[in-house]
């Protein structure tokens, strides 16, 4: 996602660093690759001029001579960066995601072109209602497209809220009964999920106003594809015309690596960019922050959305007793097969280090496979191979049950074994804090690294910054350096076990 912008503005900071002061000269510069950038990122032009406009002036207007500020040294590059920074936050924001539910029922009409992702959406949308206590009744009003009622269907019973249709009745007529229906059976939320259109038809455009007439909607959210660049604008811009619709749902955003539609969409139309939507599962609709967004853009990661997703997805009690086994070095395959799990409901792997902050800035220096979910799979198959026991106690694997769990996942004997030392020296690099119980200093400040306990949210274990990131190493097979010693599996094993004795005796000469 946004790939294109981040790497426009990751390069024109490097034109700004070694530079004592900002000028003209090369400001303009480092302006040309970030113009370049939103161009091909299908930024609309008149967006991208008066973007452009108002970072320069920001930047030249201020002294930036090189500084020291909190310990850090901030040059004039970090100024170009912050003013790109606010401009991109004052495009996309204010900051506007509250929907209207006071009616009785309140009404959500959901809208756009075909293949936006508005049934979709709409499940999604009631997921998160579903979370604030609310009780949603869906409505399928897309009666034209095949499988369209259906569709909607099987995420009714997923998420267990009633979906309202009638065959063969008319979609105004069917928005009104279905409000009628859901207040006489205390349904407080209906969300209507239209027809899409292949394009602004005025049959169809006009069936939406007759609707909004009729059920009277407290908010209409346009449903917006990310990959359709420029034309997206164009489309909402005739949409809010005829039915002056209340904000946007911005969608496929995981699939686009240009973005542009979510820079340009609020500064054209004027209508607030509500939720973000990625990927097919019901839980990926996030609120829209320009702060995050922006930060994203720029590469200096997204703590604050990261942490949201955390929250979401990991058992907090759970995750609390992770982190002391982490840090007690009991930490075991069960674990981490489950936090390796939480993870996966959280986004592609790239996508999670781009939200890290010192991580997203070298993105664009990892290579591609580093972050391809496939080693993932390849970790679960090793480790779905284990025996219960051994998935319980790690320390039990040797040389014959490598060979064995190899035969069955169809690996390699020297794969399983570098997933295993991996894990093991992870597992001892977390367990290195300390014994729990006698140094407490120690573990309030893992956690506040993990992200557990009072920390960073009370997430903890692998859920955290640290942590996640640390423990994530053992996913990713490393080459060995040059002229280094690679071990069999068998000397690995020994090797360890020498370890073990020589600790063993050092216990009893104490």
């Amino acid at each position: 996602m946004f790939d294109v912008l981040s790497k426009g503005f990751q390069s024109a900071r490097r034109k700004l660093q070694g530079k004592a002061l900002l000028t003209e000269e090369n400001v303009s510069e480092a302006l040309r690759e970030v113009r370049t950038s939103l161009i091909q990122a299908d930024v609309e032009f008149s967006v991208v001029k008066d973007f452009i406009a108002r970072v320069k002036k920001r930047a030249l207007g201020a002294e930036v001579a090189i500084k020291a500020k909190g310990g850090f040294e901030v040059g004039p590059q970090d100024h170009f960066v912050l003013a790109c920074y606010e401009e991109l936050v004052e495009l996309m924001g204010p900051v506007d995601t509250d929907l209207h539910l006071d009616g009785n029922p309140a009404v959500l009409m959901m809208v756009g072109l075909q293949g936006s992702g508005k049934t979709t959406t709409t499940g999604k949308l009631a997921m998160r209602l579903l979370a604030q206590g609310k009780k949603p009744m869906l409505v399928a009003a897309d009666i034209y497209r095949p499988a369209a009622i259906e569709q909607l269907m099987v995420l009714g019973r997923r998420l267990d809220v009633p979906v309202f249709s009638i065959q063969g009745m008319k979609p105004v007529e069917l928005a009104q009964m279905a409000v009628k229906q859901a207040a006489s059976v205390g349904r407080d939320v209906v969300i209507i999920d239209t027809a899409g259109r292949l394009a602004i038809d005025n049959e169809l455009m006009n069936e939406l106003v007759q609707m909004k007439k009729a059920v009277k909607p407290s908010d209409i959210l346009f449903v917006c594809d990310a990959m359709m660049g420029q034309d997206a604008v164009k489309t909402a811009d005739a949409f809010d015309d005829l039915l002056d619709f209340t904000g946007f749902i911005m969608t496929k955003l995981d699939g686009d690596a240009r973005g542009g539609a979510a820079l340009s969409i609020k500064a054209v139309t004027g209508k607030p960019v509500k939720f973000l939507g990625q990927g097919e599962e019901l839980d990926r609709l996030e609120e829209f922050r320009p702060e995050g967004l922006a930060q994203r853009i720029l590469g200096m990661g997204d703590v604050i959305g990261l942490m949201k997703d955390f929250e979401k997805h990991v058992d907090q009690e759970t995750a609390q007793i992770d982190a002391q086994k982490l840090l007690e070095g009991k930490f075991t395959y069960d674990d981490f097969v489950r936090q390796i799990k939480s993870v996966r409901r959280m986004g592609p792997l790239k996508e999670l280090f781009a939200r890290l902050p010192g991580v997203s800035q070298l993105m664009d220096q990892i290579p591609e496979e580093a972050f391809d979910d496939r080693q993932m799979d390849q970790t679960l198959a090793i480790i779905d191979s284990m025996t219960r026991q051994e998935r319980k106690l790690p320390d039990l694997l040797d040389a014959s049950r490598f060979e064995r769990i190899a035969r069955g996942c169809g690996r390699s004997v020297k794969d399983v074994g570098d997933l295993h030392d991996r894990f093991i020296q992870a597992r001892a690099m977390m367990a290195s804090f300390g014994n729990l119980a006698s140094n407490p200093s120690a573990l309030a400040q893992a956690q506040a690294m993990m992200g557990g306990g009072g920390g960073m949210g009370g997430m903890g274990g692998m859920g955290g910054m640290g942590g996640f990131a640390n423990m994530l190493q053992g996913l990713q097979p490393k080459a060995p350096a040059k002229e280094q010693v690679v071990l069999t599996p068998e000397e690995k094993i020994a090797a360890r076990k020498k370890q073990q004795e020589a600790r063993k005796a050092r216990k009893r000469g104490h």
